[in-house]
């Protein structure tokens, strides 16, 4: 048996010790197969371990994660694990599945040969010590690795218990997960923008007097991201970002959003006026001055920054893990960074519905103006 450290200060890793991320490393280099059973895991060390497994020619991968079934999985490594599970079923590689029962806490790692493990690891590193990131940086972790067959076999045979049905089911299969919002990081630093608590969003939506715009998302689904012909909002509104650029040399911002509504909202008794400016609070915490803008105030948009209203609903998408900013959209060729249907139905959200309230804050003009609340949500919010 050997210990495997976290390579920290005080505590360095001895004579006869490894660190953690150099045996796995080892070990996935040498095996056609490798199970896991771990607690947790993060985005990055799903990444890198689907990168593992592809650069190194693993043949197959189980991985087995037991604790979010019961206590909620945040949205960005939940559809990075969805869209992982399906690469390795479409190649017919392996799965992630989820304990459904119960908590499962253990962190054990094996690794096959001609299905034969010939490596184990017992201990409390979770996956997240593959890729270190700020989280756990410092956090130090011990774990211990056999090479036993007597051993090897005892811990590969409890995991391959936890893949039983009584245990776990594919994540895939799993309708009923509880998905953790995280928090939108695109908005950080954002000078327009301020963040309330939780009991202020709920403060403002008790205070809405049944005045509600509903705001249509319009996209492509993702099989017609290419199609440039002015209906499949492929270069519209949320995805403003693949039109021609105002300047041959300098593409457009990805976060640039034009929210274009349509004629028979704006003609609706109550809606924002032209150039009249009022306060939103968004239904996850952020407070910004918004206004309606253009020809018939057809576009919706925030005051003095073109990209923030992009940043917070674009945000979102992004910290769920469905899609990732694009440096250079005129390089994006594949559209890989374009909004599709396809995200929005994982996001579970399509609209946006603005409502007012019977509030009024003061801005730094001191002038009085209207408190409206903004909520992305799904159509099917309305019947709940």
């Amino acid at each position: 048996m050997k210990l495997l450290y976290s390579d920290m200060l005080p505590l360095k890793v001895k004579a006869g010790q490894e660190k953690f991320i150099n045996a796995f490393h080892t070990g996935m280099a040498a095996a056609d197969r490798v199970e896991i059973a771990t607690g947790y895991v993060s985005k990055a060390s799903l990444e890198e371990l689907d990168l593992l497994a592809e650069n190194l020619k693993v043949k197959t991968i189980v991985l087995t994660i037991g604790m979010y079934c019961i206590e909620g999985i945040p949205e960005g490594t939940y559809h990075t694990a969805m869209n992982i599970n399906e690469k390795w079923q479409t190649a017919c590689r392996g799965e992630i599945r989820m304990v459904r029962p119960f908590k499962y806490h253990g962190k054990l790692y094996a690794f096959y040969k001609g299905n034969k493990p010939f490596k184990a690891f017992v201990g409390s590193h979770n996956l997240g010590a593959i890729k270190l990131e700020a989280s756990n940086i410092r956090q130090y972790e011990i774990s211990a690795m056999t090479d036993v067959s007597e051993e090897t076999q005892a811990i590969a045979d409890f995991i391959r218990d936890l893949q039983q049905p009584k245990c776990s089911s594919n994540i895939a299969d799993i309708k009923d997960m509880k998905l953790i919002r995280e928090k939108n990081a695109s908005l950080d630093g954002v000078q327009e923008v301020s963040q309330l608590p939780p009991t202020s969003v709920e403060l403002f939506k008790r205070h809405i007097k049944g005045l509600s715009f509903e705001l249509p998302i319009k996209v492509p689904a993702f099989f017609n991201r290419h199609i440039d012909d002015n209906k499949h909002f492929t270069k519209s509104n949320i995805n403003v970002c693949y039109a021609a650029p105002r300047n041959a040399r300098k593409s457009r911002d990805w976060y640039e959003t034009q929210m274009t509504v349509g004629v028979n909202i704006r003609r609706m008794p109550g809606y924002p006026e032209k150039n009249h400016p009022f306060f939103i609070v968004t239904d996850d915490g952020y407070w910004f001055k918004a206004h309606t803008t253009s020809d018939n105030n057809k576009q919706l948009s925030a005051v003095g920054n073109e990209l923030l209203l992009g940043r917070w609903l674009k945000g979102r998408l992004v910290a769920a893990g469905l899609v990732n900013p694009v440096n250079d959209t005129q390089k994006d060729t594949d559209r890989l960074g374009m909004i599709t249907k396809e995200m929005l139905k994982a996001y579970g959200c399509d609209r946006l519905v603005l409502s007012k309230t019977d509030q009024k804050a003061i801005d730094e003009d001191n002038i009085e103006l209207d408190v409206w609340v903004l909520a992305f949500e799904s159509n099917e919010d309305k019947s709940e």
